[in-house]
């Protein structure tokens, strides 16, 4: 919880009247497709997701009028130093049926898409990288 969750709305907190002072911004929380549908054995990890896309939905309906927009990145398995779990094959099939393991460098894309949105543009959505919904 403290992770998935509780960092995000201590990062939202902080960052928001900074944002709302300029008149404009957006927060791209980094979300997972178990938020949406979790697993069984993945309880905690799926409910601390689920409720950072809470917090994204209801954080754009809060921050809508000051221009400021929340969306979420599930951008699926991605290849880090911190999960060993995961091989450095790129191509490799990941431990989810019919996905991949991404690069970071994979998801920048999407992320640079959120953050050069306009100013009106989506708020309150789920963008995913994910071959399929979990």
């Amino acid at each position: 919880m403290e992770v998935n969750l509780m960092s995000a709305y201590y990062c939202a907190r902080e960052v928001i009247p900074y944002l709302k002072q300029r008149g404009e911004g957006k927060i791209i929380a980094i979300g997972s497709g178990l938020g949406h549908r979790g697993i069984p054995e993945r309880s905690a990890y799926a409910s601390s997701k689920a409720g950072l896309w809470m917090l994204t939905r209801v954080l754009a309906q809060e921050l809508w009028p000051y221009h400021i927009a929340v969306n979420e990145l599930i951008p699926g398995p991605v290849q880090t130093s911190i999960d060993g779990k995961l091989t450095n094959d790129k191509n490799a099939v990941s431990q989810i049926a019919s996905e991949w393991n991404k690069t970071p460098g994979d998801v920048v894309p999407m992320a640079m898409f959120l953050a050069t949105q306009p100013v009106m543009g989506p708020t309150g959505q789920s963008f995913s990288l994910m071959r399929r919904d979990l």
